[in-house]
């Protein structure tokens, strides 16, 4: 992804690993405190998806991911702009397990286990084409 988004463009990564999803619980703010989410965050100006979706994996869950293709995009529930979601990868599988540098709790889901947690509004439309996802 090589083009600029528009301002307020949040991405976030369903980093796939051995059949299963990686879910991040939320610690901050108070009100989301608790929720579940996809790692990623804001696009900085400058950025391109595929940059952000990388350093903001780096700096919240401390691994290298490979993004590889869009999953869909809803209306940010929280401010302007909206969220869209990539697949990925870890770049090195063998270079360390992530870890909750920025959440209470990671995870990892199968298919079946999506449900299982309170996902955030805007992650929780992902669902579908999550679960798609790890059916390939």
């Amino acid at each position: 992804m090589t083009g600029k988004p528009p301002a307020g463009t949040v991405v976030a990564a369903a980093i796939v690993h051995g059949g299963e999803v990686l879910a991040a619980q939320r610690s901050a703010p108070p009100e989301l405190a608790g929720m579940w989410e996809f790692p990623g965050g804001k696009v900085e100006p400058g950025e391109t998806e595929f940059e952000a979706l990388i350093r903001e994996c780096q700096e919240e869950v401390g691994v290298t991911i490979a993004p590889d293709r869009f999953l869909g995009e809803v209306p940010n529930p929280y401010g302007s702009g909206s969220v869209r979601l990539w697949s990925a990868v870890l770049s090195d599988p063998d270079g360390g397990s992530p870890v909750a540098l920025e959440h209470l709790e990671l995870r990892w889901l199968s298919a079946e286990e999506l449900s299982s947690v309170d996902w955030l509004p805007g992650n929780r439309q992902f669902e579908a084409a999550v679960r798609l996802l790890l059916s390939e």
